[in-house]
């Protein structure tokens, strides 16, 4: 969605007119003890926001065993909970971000909460990145897209046969610490991959990437899949 590049101990990108509700929501977790994700440090002098790089090593890219890890799932499940938890503060303070608002509106979602955004060090989760299009939203909503990608349920999840996908939500839910149940969170799942699928299939549109298309049309058969859920 834009340049990302690296200076030293920071990470730069292009800055918007969401890029404060951003920074104030970054400052909001760390003020709870949020650990794990960057701290903003302003803009530089061409427009780009500055934020601190979290080192470690992408889950998506990591070994089946950190990827798969039972203990990596329920840390993030707790994360998550955390995040939601210290965001709440924020929901009614009049931001602009970049992603519409989502009904109910009970927290800031992160709204890519997934595997290429978790940061993890020596196996075990370390932080996470990427809060560009959080917004206000559901609790379930963030919950259902981590489900999609780290259970996982995605078509497109790398050496991910023979898990227990029904023990593993409930592992999810459970550290989370949520009362709703597999089949809400599902439909919530089937819901977020449908608006998916027409957010990628207008990127393809906007840059001529056909590749896009692919992409689009896993997540309409993965919606499919859920929607009766």
């Amino acid at each position: 969605m834009g340049d990302v590049f690296r200076i030293g101990d920071t990470v730069r990108r292009n800055a918007g007119e969401w890029t404060p509700a951003v920074h104030r929501l970054l400052r909001e977790l760390r003020s709870h003890g949020v650990d794990g994700v960057p701290e903003p440090l302003g803009t530089d002098d061409v427009g780009h926001e500055i934020l601190t790089f979290i080192a470690g090593e992408n889950l998506a890219s990591a070994p089946p065993a950190t990827l798969w890890s039972e203990q990596v799932l329920h840390d993030a499940g707790v994360m998550l909970r955390r995040i939601h938890d210290a965001s709440v503060g924020l929901v009614d303070a009049g931001l602009i971000w970049r992603s519409p608002t989502r009904h109910p509106v009970e927290v800031i979602c992160h709204n890519d909460f997934a595997t290429y955004n978790l940061i993890v060090r020596g196996g075990s989760l370390a932080g996470v990145i990427d809060f560009d299009f959080a917004a206000p939203g559901p609790r379930v909503r963030d919950l259902a897209y981590l489900a999609y990608r780290l259970v996982p349920y995605a078509e497109d999840s790398p050496e991910a046969s023979g898990l227990d996908r029904d023990a593993r939500l409930r592992l999810l839910l459970d550290a989370y610490g949520t009362d709703a149940s597999p089949r809400r969170v599902l439909k919530a799942m089937s819901d977020y991959l449908g608006e998916l699928e027409s957010f990628t299939r207008a990127r393809a549109a906007e840059t001529d990437r056909t590749d896009l298309l692919d992409h689009a049309a896993m997540y309409r058969r993965d919606a499919d899949r859920f929607g009766g859920s």
